[in-house]
């Protein structure tokens, strides 16, 4: 679009469609879209309302409206604009003319979000891989198929052709890409292998954190298996079937085992000298989007949680030994 001489550019927008599922009747339309779009705050959403940029049915309503089955709801979403390449240093696991695997390091923010305009996984990828500056920015950030929080490490994905993007999004929705973490959590889960079915929605009060609700929420599936015992903590392999924001640690927490080092979800005042979550992707299983090939990739435990795992080890070990000397 031309601008006129003088005069800032117009703001473009892209529009999020959303249709109310049978049992989403009867809710008020601000919380609906703050369920669907969690990055919107609810003042946000209001003020969308009240200047015509959310429409039911192609028409514009008051935020205490109530939703009817089969409703459409468009969301004017501001138009993102890329960040600008940033030749961060990357650890690259893997990569090939249309996607790529790396190791994320705990701290380092995957996309600008409030607060973080730069020095950004995304910063980085566009420098790395220029042809990703050309993405249309309405079709999403450039490259990104899936996130990791921004203090949890391990295996992502990343697309370099949209091609390869649309194909491992149909896998994502699908469900056919497996996940696997291993979280160090506070407490010794009875069960050595259980399966948490808990929905999650953005807490009512703090909107800095998730929650798990009874009604309103995103359904959500988690598995989780213990590998060790060690002392008042243990290490466990966590597979989440869904994708919902902070998924894991909110049905951790939610069952009594909160992630070590989780001050959002845990404890304010923890034992082990941990700045961060102890939460890594580890493992990463999905089908090349073009060859169609099973593909499986691995990373270890960064060092700072590898020498917390070999102290807490050693503690136990130490008490075991004294046990039996007596």
């Amino acid at each position: 679009m031309k601008e006129a001489d003088g005069e800032p550019p117009v703001r473009e927008s892209i529009r999020q469609q959303l249709y109310v599922a049978p049992e989403e009747a009867g809710e008020r339309v601000d919380r609906y879209v703050v369920r669907h779009l969690p990055e919107l705050s609810r003042a946000t959403v209001q003020r969308l309302l009240a200047s015509g940029e959310i429409l039911v049915n192609h028409a514009p309503v008051k935020a205490s409206y109530r939703l009817e089955e089969g409703d459409r709801v468009d969301v004017a979403l501001p138009m993102p604009t890329v960040p600008e390449p940033e030749p961060l240093p990357l650890d690259i696991v893997y990569e090939d003319p249309y996607l790529a695997v790396l190791n994320k390091p705990a701290g380092l923010v995957v996309h600008p979000a409030h607060g973080h305009a730069g020095g950004t996984l995304l910063n980085a990828l566009l420098a790395r891989y220029p042809e990703l500056q050309a993405w249309p920015v309405e079709e999403g950030w450039p490259g990104l198929v899936h996130r990791l929080d921004r203090d949890t490490s391990g295996l992502l994905i990343i697309a370099r052709t949209p091609e390869a993007r649309d194909a491992l999004r149909v896998q994502f929705k699908a469900r056919t890409v497996s996940k696997i973490y291993l979280a160090l959590v506070i407490g010794q889960p009875r069960l050595e292998r259980a399966r948490i079915e808990a929905p999650i929605a953005r807490h009512p009060q703090d909107r800095k954190r998730m929650a798990v609700v009874k009604e309103g929420g995103r359904p959500a599936s988690t598995e989780y298996r213990v590998l060790e015992y060690l002392g008042g903590y243990a290490l466990l392999e966590v597979q989440p079937e869904t994708g919902r924001t902070h998924q894991i640690r909110v049905h951790l927490a939610a069952i009594g085992y909160p992630v070590a080092g989780d001050r959002l979800y845990g404890p304010p005042r923890q034992r082990l000298p941990l700045d961060r979550l102890f939460l890594h992707a580890s493992r990463l299983t999905f089908y090349h989007p073009i060859s169609g090939q099973e593909i499986m990739f691995t990373a270890l435990l960064p060092p700072d949680l590898q020498a917390i795992l070999d102290k807490l080890r050693e503690s136990v070990h130490s008490r075991r030994t004294l046990s039996c000397e007596k």
